[in-house]
């Protein structure tokens, strides 16, 4: 006779077997957790969002018994508060605040544009501009907006003009002169020379207006004649000359100047942010060049110069002039050729440029 083993037998066993297994499992997963939340050193472990919404999912479906069981990264309470806050979210719909809504960042940059370009507008003023614009803001916002940035209302922000508008309103017309001093060695040993710069601010341009180690009176007027000179002078159609109050620039020369029509600026003491185009081409020139020389000679140094306002004009990218070279040749628009490197004083200045093919 055949026994045969009941069919609920079976399944009981086979689920008992199951359940020991899950629950090794289970167990394994527990001492892995343990063991990496060890490694952590007590800190709490990151997770994202996403992540937490995907251990509230599930630690929900378990239950608090369940969980408390088998959660180690966190606490069942954590969890189950992480699903709760899910469930909310979901009804969560977005409310409009109290009050009016806030300035755009465009319009309040605009409003500090307009008020910065012509300090003679006031709330009003501003406010019909911006609706021009299809802005619409009021004059409460206005004062708000400019109160928040420093600016005074229209009558204040108006007395006086700032050396920055004073510049942009003259620009073409504006010349800047300044002297650097360079240590030359000569048979009486190292003398200090003056070399005198004079700049275009609009173009950027600069000449050398000459080097001297005698800066004296006699010199100062020979330059003041040629840089005024009617046929050749730097200074022709140019109606202010920015400098300094070194008093190398003598009340005769000034004179001479203003008997050209050329107006002397001359800047507050200790202020050298005024004339700082130039200022930035003396930093360049004694960085790119002069700390760089040991010069014997005057004739040496001025070599020297005339070789830096080459490569200065015609070879050498400016930032204040959006990375444009003063006096391109036409080279530089050519896109295919053979590149080749020219050196100057020995290396020390290097331009790139294409073959013509």
């Amino acid at each position: 006779m055949t026994y045969r083993m009941p069919t609920y037998l079976l399944l009981g066993i086979f689920a008992g077997w199951l359940n020991r297994h899950q629950a090794a499992i289970i167990e394994y997963l527990r001492t892995e957790n343990e063991i990496l939340k060890r490694q952590l050193n007590g800190r709490r472990p990151r997770l994202t969002d996403e992540e937490r919404r995907r251990l509230a999912v599930k630690g929900k479906a378990l239950g608090r018994k369940a969980l408390a069981a088998v959660a180690c990264i966190v606490t069942p309470d954590t969890i189950l508060a992480w699903h709760r806050r899910l469930v909310a979210l979901k009804w969560t719909y977005p409310r409009r605040g109290v009050g009016r809504p806030p300035v755009a960042d465009e319009v309040r940059a605009l409003i500090v544009e307009m008020a910065r370009t012509d300090s003679r507008w006031g709330y009003t003023s501003i406010r019909d501009r911006l609706r021009n614009l299809g802005h619409l803001v009021s004059r409460a916002t206005v004062a708000t907006v400019l109160k928040e940035q420093g600016l005074e209302p229209a009558p204040k922000r108006s007395r006086g003009n700032s050396w920055s508008a004073f510049l942009k309103a003259h620009w073409t017309g504006i010349a800047a002169m300044d002297f650097t001093t360079v240590e030359v060695w000569t048979t009486g040993g190292l003398v200090t020379h003056y070399v005198a710069f004079v700049m275009e601010l609009a173009t950027r341009k600069v000449i050398c207006a000459g080097i001297t180690p005698h800066p004296d009176a006699t010199w100062m007027q020979q330059i003041g004649r040629n840089l005024a000179d009617v046929f050749s002078g730097f200074l022709v159609g140019k109606r202010f000359l920015i400098m300094d109050r070194d008093v190398l620039f003598r009340p005769e020369f000034r004179r001479l100047l203003e008997q050209s029509g050329i107006r002397s600026v001359r800047t507050p003491p200790s202020a050298p942010n005024c004339n700082a185009h130039l200022e930035r081409f003396h930093g360049s020139f004694k960085r790119e060049v002069a700390d760089r020389v040991i010069f014997f000679g005057e004739a040496h140094l001025q070599r020297v110069v005339d070789e830096y306002l080459i490569h200065y004009h015609c070879e050498r990218n400016h930032q204040g002039l959006e990375g444009q070279i003063i006096q391109p040749g036409s080279e530089v628009s050519l896109r295919s050729g053979k590149i080749h490197r020219r050196e100057r004083l020995g290396g020390m200045l290097n331009y790139y440029y294409r073959e013509a093919a």
